[in-house]
């Protein structure tokens, strides 16, 4: 009976796990990123014409904050995610440090230098968030490049991706993290379902589509309940809206004539509608901003998807 009595009493004085919570149930609303690249911009550029436009359009919009290769990640994303925790808002995040990232697109290359650097980068990036609420969209392309890649170079990296999900399932409890699931336009439904599978997509909220794309809000939900449906049911999905607002023309990279989607909300058909790229970022040089570099802020791409040209 003693034994009994004290095994009860150690079991009493471990510590409780973080119980898990609704993120969008904790907060009042999306963070708005006072430091966003339209923000910082239309900020340092009073003078310009421009800048009141794409404050109003986009910089006073809530958008994603992506976080690549940083040795103090940790604390980088713990201040980001407690800045919006201290406003009482739900912040979005997007992970994106895989090594060998953006295999077939090739314009925004880089990523940790190798798997293992990758891994402590995630678990510090998952523990920077630990209990406060938070979505997070996890490595955008990683699920969609896979014809560029061998099957040792897929096999390694769905083992990262695996390890991701782990981390965040295990670090950050009140977290919604989503892994990315392509666009309605690239991988069919039924294979980027046994894609999500394979890299954890049970071991997080869902998967994300149309990141840094163009695909209208109905396409994109069409394609992610196609996936759902191939998956069995079960996981959740988010739809990419910054830039979707007259749809594809069937170009990735800086297309024309595209336009500013539905700002954040919950639901839409989706569990949540995302501001998940940066509108005004460039994807590359190419399309319509051929001299601008990959995630660089460009006002007249900004000003193209406020007015539609």
């Amino acid at each position: 009976m003693r034994w009994i009595i004290c095994l009860a009493t150690f079991l009493f004085l471990l510590p409780v796990p973080a119980h898990a919570a609704n993120p969008i149930d904790l907060t009042s609303g999306f963070y708005v990123n006072p430091n966003s690249s339209p923000a910082v911009w239309a900020r340092n550029n009073p003078g310009d014409s421009r800048a009141s436009r794409i404050q109003a359009s986009i910089g006073s919009k809530p958008i994603a904050r992506w976080f690549g290769n940083d040795a103090n990640i940790g604390s980088t994303v713990a201040n980001y995610a407690g800045a919006a925790d201290g406003n009482d808002k739900l912040p979005v995040l997007v992970a994106y440090n895989l090594p060998g990232r953006d295999a077939c697109g090739g314009h925004s290359g880089g990523g940790a230098g190798t798997p293992a650097a990758y891994r402590t980068w995630i678990s510090s990036f998952a523990a920077g968030i630990g209990t406060k609420p938070a979505v997070v969209v996890i490595e955008p392309d990683a699920l969609g490049d896979f014809e560029c890649m061998t099957r040792a170079q897929i096999d390694e990296r769905n083992g990262m991706l695996v390890y991701a999900t782990q981390m965040f399932q295990q670090k950050a409890p009140n977290t919604y993290a989503y892994l990315d699931g392509g666009n309605a336009g690239w991988v069919p439904a039924a294979t980027m379902a046994s894609r999500l599978n394979a890299a954890g997509v049970r071991n997080v909220r869902g998967f994300a589509v149309n990141v840094s794309n163009y695909y209208t809000t109905s396409a994109s939900v069409g394609y992610a309940n196609s996936v759902v449906s191939a998956l069995g049911g079960g996981p959740r999905f988010v739809v990419d809206t910054s830039r979707n607002g007259n749809g594809s023309n069937g170009e990735w990279c800086n297309p024309g004539g595209r336009r500013l989607g539905v700002t954040a909300q919950v639901g839409g058909g989706a569990e949540m509608l995302l501001w998940v790229k940066t509108p005004g970022n460039s994807d590359g040089e190419c399309g319509v901003a051929p001299t601008v570099p990959a995630g660089q802020f460009s006002p007249d791409l900004a000003v193209r998807l406020i007015d539609g040209i």
